[in-house]
């Protein structure tokens, strides 16, 4: 039972550090308050049906294509800075093995082990360059096999933007006006609830704080772009 749990501990930490998770989360919760707001601010200007469901739409494909580059383009970078820390660690290793050494009995012996034992395992490490680079890298909270995956993360965050800006959008490929306000208004706030709720169970937060919290955030963000629509009350016809 431990080592399965262990077992789930590790895969979940592999995703987070994958950066996939990460961009699910971000990727859902901005389309979905990015769609709802900008709809329900160009409704409030009083503008035709058609013209609301083409900009949503088109918020739909520009926020899903910037949210992956962007997404591709940090967690590349990052990927490139943990290859480079470790890198230099080989380097170090090279040129000063005993340094190397010490710098690993460090960390082994904060972990809790005996300086004796820490010293001894320090040194059979240091035998093979791999496992002592795999060591350190972990002395920084890292798993060398998995420093991220920027394609998988630029992905995940296009297709859940995507899938968060159309609930808001549904609505509107069907009626129009006030009655399909009002219906993206119920549907998102049903997906911010769900998504507030099913983070807050899966950081083990309490899950109502959390859906009331998301939903808090597309309240603020709706009402903010509807007045200002509502404030310039430009008619597109």
């Amino acid at each position: 039972m431990a080592e399965a749990t262990n077992h789930d501990s590790r895969r979940r930490a592999r995703e987070v550090q994958s950066g996939a998770t990460r961009a699910a989360v971000l990727g859902v919760s901005d389309g979905l308050v990015t769609n709802v707001s900008l709809i329900l601010g160009v409704a409030g200007a009083q503008a035709d049906s058609r013209f609301v469901l083409l900009a949503g739409l088109a918020s739909l494909v520009a926020g899903a294509a910037s949210m992956a580059v962007g997404e591709y383009v940090s967690m590349a970078a990052q990927v490139e800075l943990l290859q480079r820390l470790l890198a230099e660690f080989r380097e170090h290793m090279s040129r000063d093995p005993e340094a190397a050494r010490e710098d690993l009995e460090e960390f082994i012996r904060r972990g809790g082990v005996m300086q004796a034992t820490a010293h001894n395992a320090s040194k059979q490490i240091s035998l093979v360059p791999d496992r002592a680079l795999a060591v350190y890298a972990r002395s920084l909270g890292l798993d060398p096999e998995e420093l991220g995956s920027p394609w998988k993360a630029a992905v995940t965050s296009l297709l859940t933007f995507a899938a968060g800006a159309l609930v808001p959008l549904l609505p509107w490929f069907f009626t129009g006006g006030t009655h399909a306000a009002v219906l993206s208004i119920a549907l998102g706030g049903t997906a911010a609830v769900l998504v507030g709720g099913a983070l807050g169970f899966l950081g083990g937060r309490n899950v109502a704080w959390s859906a009331a919290r998301q939903l808090l955030v597309l309240i603020i963000a709706a009402a903010a772009t509807w007045g200002a629509g509502k404030l310039f009350n430009v008619t597109v016809t």
